[in-house]
């Protein structure tokens, strides 16, 4: 009997939170989305099934964490438990956005800590491999068993920023102490000062921020603040505020995930912050833009991220000295 060689298979699968992105990341990859079919029942249960064999292959399931985030994290563990079942050889999840990354730590006692919960579920389910952007802290990387490709958005953010504002006027800023290693790693990549704003949270009522002293000079700066995320934009615009107070020529914000739950877009708009980068790791519905908003493609980055795992290349390597290249400033 002849035996069939056994040729490695891509397959790219995606949930339904943010089919533009999946698009995008099947096109600068050149193979199509496996066709899938997904609906919702009366009571809210989700059914999903694979229109075509995955038997053997490398499969890749993309799935954005966006509102209603649990049912979308609900809908990509039913299809990697689908995959395994059909007989997929390994299953990539990718998480561009990791749903509860805030709550990888207890932080007082009698909480859960629900990013770990969230890498055991996917476990659970059967995925042999995660892949995620900018974690909101990076030892979440450590809760899953087994490997963790974390893409950085810096360069594709840190280039678009280049090509704006005179390198030598910008200092970038991290809105907390949180953010500190982030924001280093920025300043390495543009050459420029590091400033710092001390804040501290209200424990007692969320989304609540007092902001109290920059630690660094921003007077006459362009002050780049950075973060992984914008959720009510609460932090952002009062620390954007302090900048000012303390002589800031002008702020721009850059952040991966543009969560933008109300009243983001207002207070954003309404803010002295000229402009808003964010990648589209999220979906923003167009009842959430606003002029100041720029949206940057991250399909390109994933799509070399999982060209590298399929090929058994490096993901390290591709953010290893990554330089950053400006077609213009102004």
């Amino acid at each position: 009997m002849d035996l069939v060689p056994n040729h490695k298979r891509m397959v790219l699968l995606a949930g339904r939170s943010h089919p533009e992105l999946a698009s995008e990341v099947a096109e600068c990859l050149g193979v199509p989305l496996s066709k899938t079919t997904a609906y919702d029942f009366a009571n809210g249960e989700i059914f999903v099934r694979f229109q075509e064999s995955v038997r053997g292959c490398d499969a890749f399931v993309l799935q954005s964490h966006t509102t209603p985030i649990n049912t979308w994290i609900m809908e990509q563990l039913i299809m990697v438990d689908a995959l395994k079942r059909a007989s997929a050889k390994r299953i990539t999840v990718i998480m561009p956005f990791y749903g509860y990354a805030r709550q990888d730590k207890k932080h007082r006692g009698r909480e859960p800590i629900s990013a770990r919960l969230m890498a055991d579920l996917f476990k659970t389910a059967g995925a042999d491999r995660l892949m995620t952007v900018d974690l909101h802290t990076s030892q979440i990387q450590g809760f899953f068993d087994g490997p963790v490709d974390h893409l950085f958005s810096l360069p594709l953010l840190a280039a678009h920023v280049a090509g704006r504002v005179d390198r030598s006027r910008i200092t970038v800023v991290s809105p907390d102490a949180g953010r500190v290693r982030v924001a280093e790693r920025w300043t390495d990549v543009l050459g420029a000062p590091l400033a710092i704003i001390h804040k501290r949270r209200d424990p007692d009522v969320p989304n609540q921020v007092r902001v109290f002293e920059v630690v660094g000079d921003v007077k006459d700066r362009v002050c780049v603040v950075v973060d992984d995320m914008i959720d009510t934009g609460g932090t952002i615009v009062k620390a954007a505020e302090t900048l000012f107070e303390n002589g800031a020529a002008d702020v721009i914000v850059a952040a991966t995930h543009a969560i933008l739950s109300d009243p983001a877009k207002e207070r954003l708009q309404e803010s002295g912050i000229s402009e808003v980068v964010v990648t589209n790791t999220l979906p923003v519905p167009a009842d959430r833009c606003f002029p100041k908003l720029t949206t940057l493609s991250i399909a390109p980055l994933l799509a070399k991220a999982i060209t590298e795992v399929f090929t058994d290349g490096s993901v390290t390597s591709m953010f290893e000295d990554a330089p950053v290249e400006s077609s213009s400033s102004h």
